[in-house]
């Protein structure tokens, strides 16, 4: 008797779990999201290489002047940082042109627009 009670408690306790719990959302709409963020994110990682590239290629400095380039935003807010060592003479106007030049060429690869009103370019020296 104790057991067929105790047997009816439980299936009873899972019944009502079961039926208390929430439907879960579809998926589908996350790995959209998830999809956007992955390909915004490639896009700067692309472009911070780009530019760094670009940097050393057009210029005499080597990687190891170039103390850190970060890139964040997006297509329609970008802001680009580059900094470099105390000691490295840096032309501030070629450096945002070849930055210039990069976002350029990266949107054409990569086939978006990216909103030049709203790109900030920093120069700074570490």
């Amino acid at each position: 008797m104790k057991k067929a009670i105790i047997t009816g408690v439980l299936v009873s306790l899972l019944l009502l779990v079961g039926c208390n719990a929430e439907p879960k959302e579809v998926v589908l709409e996350d790995s959209e999201n998830e999809a956007g963020v992955s390909s915004e994110s490639n896009l700067l990682t692309e472009l911070q290489d780009e530019i760094i590239v670009s940097i050393t290629d057009q210029t005499e400095f080597d990687k190891d002047s170039i103390e850190t380039v970060m890139v964040s935003g997006g297509t329609d807010e970008l802001t680009v940082s580059v900094s470099f060592l105390k000691d490295v003479k840096v032309d501030d106007a070629r450096i945002q042109q070849i930055v210039e030049e990069s976002i350029k060429k990266v949107s054409e690869i990569e086939n978006v627009t990216i909103n030049e009103e709203n790109t900030t370019i920093k120069i700074e020296k570490n």
